[in-house]
């Protein structure tokens, strides 16, 4: 595999077999879409569980904000930065998951 690293300048060259390259991939790819499953996973039970599920509860158990009950707040907000936080989160792990995998520009 040969890419190009404008940060440095530089071409770096990465030689692996066609077989264990292959298997290689497959490991990444496996690991990168259960990663997006559990994502997406936790950001369905956080939508549906405020905005649906628990929003009684959410209304009678927490403070107002603003002039809005809890759980009014968390359907229509709490989505929306859970998937903030969740796209953070991704692209920590994802980082890692490249540099263990050997898929980083940085040699």
């Amino acid at each position: 595999m040969i890419f190009y690293d404008p940060y440095n300048d530089a071409i770096h060259i990465h030689i692996m077999s066609e077989q264990k390259s292959s298997d290689h991939h497959r490991r990444y790819w496996c690991k990168n879409v259960t990663l997006v499953i559990v994502l997406l996973a936790v950001w369905f039970a956080v939508s549906l569980g405020s905005g649906i599920l628990f929003r009684d509860w959410l209304d009678t158990n927490f403070p107002k904000v603003g002039h809005a009950p809890f759980g009014f707040w968390m359907a229509q907000q709490g989505s929306i930065i859970c998937f903030v936080i969740l796209l953070v989160i991704y692209k920590v792990l994802m980082n890692r998951l490249e540099g263990e995998e050997g898929f980083t520009s940085k040699s």
